[in-house]
């Protein structure tokens, strides 16, 4: 049974989610993420179920509305992940880790540029390890964008999704963005961020640039 059944509508129609490439996965997967996975195309890759990354969304969204904005963390070593997690905390008003996660940054009393936030969201598991590893062992609740080739090891919430792909990032912070400023009452449930998706998206160019 789709963990979505019942569900109206989905936050995007679900053009708009499939041709963001969202449901695009990886060649490989893992024991972890077969629950999300809706089949495999000729090519070998693996195609995630968009109902369930919408629903995901919808319960990442209810969880993170609980924390004060400035007590939410979100990590990005991935290049095409970092404008999307800029934007999202702009938002949002969470505090964005983006490009390589200093050691200690999380553990480390010491550090001068510690945070110390009660919830992080990490944009892969594999590629934001040393992010996972320090939530892990300060008891700080995770919430991760997994694509079909991550495992759930330190991670207490999974949204399955492209975590690789440009768009699909945008998207996804986008809708977790929106869904939550909707969950606190900051938004009506029909309208839409002032912040377009667009404006989430890396721009190559200026990413190459620097």
């Amino acid at each position: 049974m789709s963990e979505a059944e019942g569900l109206a509508e989905l936050l995007l129609p679900r053009d708009n989610l499939l041709s963001a490439g969202i449901h695009i996965g990886t060649r490989m997967k893992t024991k972890d993420m077969e629950p999300f996975i809706y089949r495999v195309r000729p090519d070998g890759l693996f195609v995630l179920d968009i109902q369930k990354t919408d629903a995901r969304i919808r319960v990442a969204a209810k969880f993170l509305a609980r924390f004060e904005p400035a007590k939410i963390a979100a990590a990005s070593a991935r290049l095409y992940a970092r404008e999307p997690v800029r934007k999202f905390c702009e938002v949002t008003g969470a505090t964005a880790v983006v490009g390589r996660f200093i050691p200690g940054l999380l553990s480390n009393p010491l550090y001068p540029n510690r945070i110390e936030p009660e919830v992080l969201i990490v944009s892969d598991p594999r590629a934001d390890w040393q992010a996972v590893k320090e939530a892990s062992s300060a008891g700080i609740p995770l919430v991760a964008l997994c694509s079909t080739d991550n495992e759930f090891s330190g991670v207490d919430l999974v949204i399955p999704t492209n975590n690789k792909g440009r768009r699909a990032l945008a998207v996804i912070y986008w809708l977790l963005a929106r869904q939550i400023m909707r969950e606190k009452d900051e938004l009506a449930p029909d309208k839409d961020l002032t912040v377009p998706i667009e404006d989430f998206e890396a721009k190559i160019l200026r990413e190459e640039e620097t």
